[in-house]
């Protein structure tokens, strides 16, 4: 299967691509989301409070007879001061009832053939016209999927020249989305480094980890630039829901071609 090269200016070439076999992957939605979810959980930190929180202090139970209740409280001289309970999770100070544990089983396992199914399915449907619009980006009828640009795109230097070639690549109309799409957080996560809530643009994969367009793209707002060795499922299907508008470079085709064959 062959596919039309754009050049940086949105026109296309005479050349075409050859599309790797990855690209015929049957669409698996269900496998793509468990390993999204697998490669978040990754991610997570372990929490929780030490085993003797709250038990730290001498306590006794003074036992029936007293008119008190037969609860542990804090040791001493039978003042009124004495007589504060501790150590049971009702009384103030004392440890939790069921507090967080650091070794709870926090990350969910995936078997390898079924991660590996899971990036070329997300991967074959970056190339599904149909796919890419249910997930609500914005581009020209005329495009043509999978979009793949030539090479002379890795040397871009600049970040509004990335810009351009994304209007170019008649996909303003994503950009627009994603600047009117970008609000404010509501509830706590404003106060804790996550104020604004960004749609998900496109994302750009090239062949070279070095190559000049990373640091180019890497301020745009809402698109990511990404080497081709190092796509995972979260990248193409951010919150589980494959179909994210992506630009290959013809190179990085060629490389897709040496990975999976």
């Amino acid at each position: 299967m062959n596919v039309t090269i754009y050049s940086i200016k949105g026109k296309k070439t005479s050349e075409k691509a050859e599309l790797p076999n990855v690209f015929e992957t049957a669409l698996r939605p269900d496998v793509i989301k468990r390993a999204v979810l697998a490669e978040q959980s990754w991610k997570r930190q372990p929490k929780g409070v030490s085993p003797l929180a709250g038990r730290l202090v001498a306590v006794e139970n003074w036992g029936p007879g007293r008119g008190a209740a037969r609860v542990p409280r804090i040791k001493g001289s039978r003042t009124h001061s004495a007589q504060r309970t501790a150590f049971i999770p009702q009384a103030r100070g004392g440890h939790k009832a069921h507090p967080p544990k650091a070794e709870k089983k926090i990350i969910e396992k995936i078997n390898k053939k079924e991660h590996l199914l899971a990036l070329k399915s997300a991967i074959a449907y970056t190339a599904n016209k149909d796919s890419v619009s249910l997930r609500g980006h914005r581009f020209e009828s005329k495009m043509e999927f999978p979009i793949v640009v030539e090479n002379n795109a890795e040397n871009i230097e600049k970040t509004k020249d990335v810009v351009d070639l994304i209007e170019n690549l008649g996909l303003s109309l994503d950009l627009l989305r994603i600047k009117l799409g970008k609000k404010i957080r509501p509830g706590k996560g404003k106060g804790r480094g996550r104020k604004y809530k960004v749609p998900v643009g496109p994302l750009i994969v090239v062949s070279n980890e070095e190559c000049s367009l990373i640091n180019a793209g890497r301020n745009i707002l809402g698109t990511n630039v990404i080497c081709v060795r190092n796509l995972n499922t979260s990248l193409l299907a951010p919150g589980t829901h494959p179909g994210r508008l992506t630009i290959w470079t013809e190179d990085a085709i060629k490389t897709l071609n040496e990975r999976f064959g």
